[in-house]
């Protein structure tokens, strides 16, 4: 992702896939606009709230989505020649994913990127700003790990993620990324907490989407599907029929 290896600095990533790997850990935060990543075949959009750890030796792709711009926190082995440091940098990077972040941390991270873009030469400041930042996001990990330990899943962050991306494949595993929690309790948790698994749960966004362009719009099936994150207007029609009871074609011409 970058020609010349700095602790932390704001790029713009081109609308042309990009394959890396490399022997450093990365952290990626989205200051504005979009970007997909596919982390270890795990795919998803950043956007401003959402960031994504990448381990050392982690194979992941990445693009642009329109204007973007990210901070990107590069992480070699014994970055901060201080054990403390480098056992937080650990604990932090006990996998690859995608993360979420509260309000408060947000800010703070747009400003210590806006000095880090102002002053891209200085090589003190990016690294006092890199220090910043990993203590900003470790105590903003034990938070969200303090809420989950509560056995309650924030399930309004579910719902904005699903929108933001129900046009593309949406896992279990990105989910759980994003509340901070394996996949297994993820599902666990979402299951007692909602009565649907996180499968089912997804399939009745994209078909309430659906249900809303079938009523208020003139799209053919085939892009609804599309809009919808259906891998065709054949599995949308089958959906839509097994859980509504009604083919949508049907279902549009009764309105």
């Amino acid at each position: 992702m970058l020609q010349k290896l700095q602790p932390s600095v704001v790029i713009s990533l081109a609308q042309t896939v990009s394959y890396h790997r490399h022997s450093h850990h990365q952290i990626v935060i989205s200051l504005s606009g979009q970007s997909e990543f596919n982390i270890d075949g795990v795919t998803s959009l950043i956007y401003p709230g959402l960031g994504c750890l990448v381990m050392a030796n982690c194979d992941h792709t990445f693009v642009g989505v329109g204007d973007n711009e990210l901070l990107v926190i590069n992480l070699p082995p014994g970055f901060s020649h201080n054990n403390e440091m480098e056992q937080r940098i650990t604990q932090l990077f006990s996998h690859s994913g995608y993360f979420n972040l509260d309000n408060q941390s947000q800010q703070l991270i747009q400003l210590l990127a806006f000095e880090i873009k102002v002053n891209p030469d200085d090589q003190l400041l990016q690294q006092a700003c890199t220090m910043t930042l990993l203590c900003i996001l470790q105590r903003h990990f034990k938070i969200a790990h303090g809420v989950n330990s509560s056995q309650r899943i924030d399930i309004d962050i579910i719902d904005n993620f699903i929108q933001r991306n129900i046009n593309h494949k949406i896992s279990v595993s990105q989910l759980a990324a994003i509340v901070f929690l394996s996949e297994s309790q993820f599902y666990a948790l979402f299951k007692a907490q909602t009565a649907f698994t996180p499968q089912r749960y997804i399939l009745q966004k994209r078909l309430q989407l659906a249900k809303q362009l079938l009523q208020e719009s003139k799209l053919t099936l085939a892009d609804i599907a599309q809009i919808c994150g259906f891998a065709g207007q054949s599995s949308f029609s089958q959906a839509f029929r097994r859980l509504c009871g009604i083919s949508p074609a049907r279902y549009q011409r009764q309105l």
